[in-house]
């Protein structure tokens, strides 16, 4: 029965995660904690849960970023410069981890993830970038409606970004997406379907990276995680189709959505 409920928890962490490109991590880990204060897997600690998570997030971030490329909207090119900054912050936060505060932490994170929910309300007023430096990246997509994108970043801000993304991603086990794919949208004025596709191609490095650590400290149940990662593989890709049929505008309310109860959910979790 327990099995049970981590297969269908992976399905349903996969499919959310890749939808908005949060990964899963988000849904993953305090289903796990909850489940373990529920007397279902009491072995389960902060540390475990976090492990785990990001070893799931490997294969939610590959089967994602495999349907996603077929549907050519990765940039792939931008996602290797954001590694720079996320793999190592990944590594970081893992080790961090050991020392984390999770009441704390959590409720500091959910009003932040509330506070990211609000100003992408109004993202469409914040100015855009200017194109006035030849040491940008530039970018232009054009949606399939036919409305044109432009955006892009600088590789110093961006990869400083990417590496407090990944500290965080690392310390909680979520992978970061939930900061990642909200500062491409709002600092670089990303497309949403661009966003989602490119950050799931940064989760898959920067779990990969974490999960090595996590692994070294022993903090990852396997059969808990042979267990989730089936449903988060089918559930990756079930995301990305999913999120080929949904205009730019849906992507970015259902995430504002998916970030305010998530964050009530961590500050409930730390006030208890």
């Amino acid at each position: 029965m327990e099995y049970i409920v981590l297969m269908v928890l992976g399905l349903l962490a996969g499919t959310i995660g890749s939808l908005v490109g949060l990964g899963g991590g988000i849904v993953i880990v305090p289903s796990l904690l909850f489940l373990s204060a529920s007397g279902f897997f009491s072995e389960v600690t902060p540390q475990i849960a976090a492990g785990t998570s990001l070893l799931v997030i490997i294969f939610t971030g590959l089967s994602s970023t495999i349907a996603y490329y077929k549907q050519k909207k990765v940039d792939i090119k931008t996602g290797l410069i954001l590694f720079m900054g996320g793999g190592p912050g990944g590594v970081v936060g893992a080790w961090a981890n050991k020392q984390l505060n999770a009441d704390s932490f959590s409720l500091w994170f959910g009003l932040f993830m509330i506070f990211i929910s609000i100003v992408l309300v109004y993202k469409d007023k914040i100015p855009p970038l200017k194109r006035n430096s030849e040491k940008g990246v530039w970018r232009t997509f054009i949606e399939s409606d036919g409305i044109e994108y432009t955006y892009g970043f600088q590789p110093i801000m961006a990869i400083s970004i990417a590496f407090v993304v990944g500290f965080l991603g690392g310390l909680l086990g979520i992978g970061g997406g939930a900061l990642m794919v909200p500062s491409l949208i709002l600092l670089f004025h990303f497309p949403a379907h661009i966003a989602v596709a490119t950050s799931m191609l940064l989760l898959f490095f920067t779990s990969l990276t974490s999960s090595i650590t996590y692994i070294w400290l022993g903090h990852i149940i396997w059969l808990y995680a042979f267990a989730l990662i089936p449903g988060a593989w089918i559930g990756g890709t079930l995301g990305a189709k999913i999120n080929q049929k949904l205009p730019s505008k849906t992507i970015v309310r259902i995430l504002r959505v998916i970030l305010v109860l998530v964050g009530v959910r961590l500050i409930i979790d730390a006030l208890l």
